[in-house]
């Protein structure tokens, strides 16, 4: 399977680029007269200057018009509160970051409420989908390949994953990692329970103690700890969930109804979840362009330093492509890369 690739050349004119690879990758063939296609994409927390920018997905939704299609713009509502975390929030974050170009429908409702639960494969066995995903017809999924704290790397799975499910499948996928914390090395200070946004865990007796199911796994409390008591269980587990989660969110969709674009600029080590992203830590690659989520997301790993997202997130990137492969998610994990020069 071919994933296709314009280079991050701004010598030249880069929405003819993406127009190029849009036709060599035959990307909105995917589309039919008529389709409701949801174009999920990450608005960008706001304050976050790294997101996929506007210019590109208003060509895209001007070439699902094209194909017939009637396009809108969508995502999911965040598990943490923050300017995403309902509908009117994550609208009118959407609109300051410049995506007013199609309607924004978010995609599980105004507090997460509308989902349809769905049967998947892996360490899940069902997740909840997002109601205006697994309503549509076709898909073009635009992610931000960019680092993430928790699993490495976000990119096209990430985007199924965890951007197309409700704040009950953002937390059922978190909580497939543990967390413990080491009793005998904390001192009460309450530092974790003060960055908390849920203001967890409780102190008992001059000790943490986290045995709440609002819990998801965000690392504010670990990094907040002064004397290094507490710390992730099976880390990696996420990167699996993301993976289940994904195929779930595939199966609503019909067989070769879903597209990928992967924009690999403004590449930094945080995610666009945050206002603080952090530093740029790679040169800019290009436009990815394929019909396979396993694919897009392997070129992306092999086309850069992956090990740099390794080390910070002390997980393995490839965890989450091998697994959605492992699932039956089509795509190859060493796939080859058209570089259209």
């Amino acid at each position: 399977m071919t994933v296709h690739l314009v280079p991050w050349n701004t010598k030249l004119n880069l929405l003819e680029e993406a127009n190029r690879l849009y036709e060599t990758a035959k990307t909105f063939d995917c589309i039919q007269k008529g389709d409701l296609v949801a174009i999920k994409l990450h608005v960008g927390e706001l304050g976050n200057p790294y997101y996929v920018q506007p210019v590109f997905v208003h060509d895209i939704i001007c070439r699902v018009k094209e194909a017939g299609g009637k396009p809108f713009l969508t995502d999911s509502n965040t598990a943490y509160l923050a300017q995403r975390n309902n509908a009117y929030d994550h609208m009118k974050t959407a609109l300051m970051n410049g995506f007013n170009m199609a309607p924004f429908i978010v995609a599980d409702g105004l507090r997460g409420e509308n989902f349809q639960l769905t049967k998947t494969k892996g360490i899940l066995k069902e997740i909840e989908v997002s109601g205006a995903i697994a309503q549509a017809d076709a898909m073009i999924v635009v992610s931000h390949c960019k680092g993430h704290e928790l699993t490495g790397f976000g990119g096209a799975i990430k985007n199924l994953g965890m951007g197309c499910t409700p704040k009950a499948g953002k937390l059922r996928q978190h909580r497939t990692v543990g967390i413990e914390i080491d009793t005998s090395k904390c001192v009460g200070c309450g530092k974790c329970k003060e960055v908390c946004a849920f203001h967890l865990p409780d102190i008992i007796q001059g000790k943490a103690h986290n045995t709440s199911s609002l819990c998801m796994r965000c690392p504010m409390c670990i990094a907040s700890c002064p004397m290094e008591a507490i710390h992730f269980v099976d880390k990696q587990n996420l990167c699996k969930a993301l993976a289940s989660a994904a195929y779930g969110v595939l199966s609503t969709f019909e067989h070769k109804k879903v597209s990928y674009v992967s924009f690999a600029k403004d590449i930094a080590q945080g995610c666009d979840c945050l206002p603080n992203p952090g530093e740029i830590v790679m040169k800019d690659v290009g436009i990815f362009a394929s019909d396979s989520a396993v694919s897009i997301d392997a070129a992306f790993l092999q086309s850069v330093d992956a090990k740099l997202f390794n080390d910070a997130s002390e997980v393995d990137c490839m965890v989450q492509v091998k697994e959605a492969k492992a699932l039956g998610i089509e795509g190859e994990v060493k796939p080859k890369i058209n570089v259209l020069n």
